[in-house]
């Protein structure tokens, strides 16, 4: 399937590629209302028009991370604020497995407060 975000995510190594492919599945499956767009020249995730979801690249370990858009009012012990404000991000490996249990717990709680906007 081509998005506009196809080229963000071939040209990254193998393993980050293939991470960051299974991370949009996981999302665009999650709810039939999360749509994929770009911003900030990153894939961006939204319900309602509304971002919550972001897939990067750190720039230091070169790996794969979720940011959450109002990360700050998610609570769960894999989310690091950093220096943040508002977002938290949850660090993926992508030599691993991906945390499915986890991932899914965060899209819940971070739909949840979408919908009480």
């Amino acid at each position: 399937m081509e998005t506009s975000n196809t080229n963000y995510y071939n040209n990254q190594t193998e393993s980050n590629a293939s991470c960051m492919w299974a991370l949009r599945s996981i999302l665009l499956n999650f709810d039939e209302n999360i749509v994929e767009t770009k911003k900030y020249g990153a894939p961006c995730f939204c319900y309602s028009n509304r971002h919550f979801c972001y897939i990067w690249l750190d720039k230091k370990t070169i790996q794969p991370y979720l940011l959450w858009v109002d990360g700050n009012k998610l609570n769960h012990p894999a989310l690091e604020k950093g220096n943040r404000k508002r977002m938290k991000i949850l660090r993926i490996n992508p030599e691993e497995d991906l945390p499915i249990k986890t991932i899914h717990f965060i899209l819940k709680d971070a739909l949840l407060l979408l919908k009480k906007k």
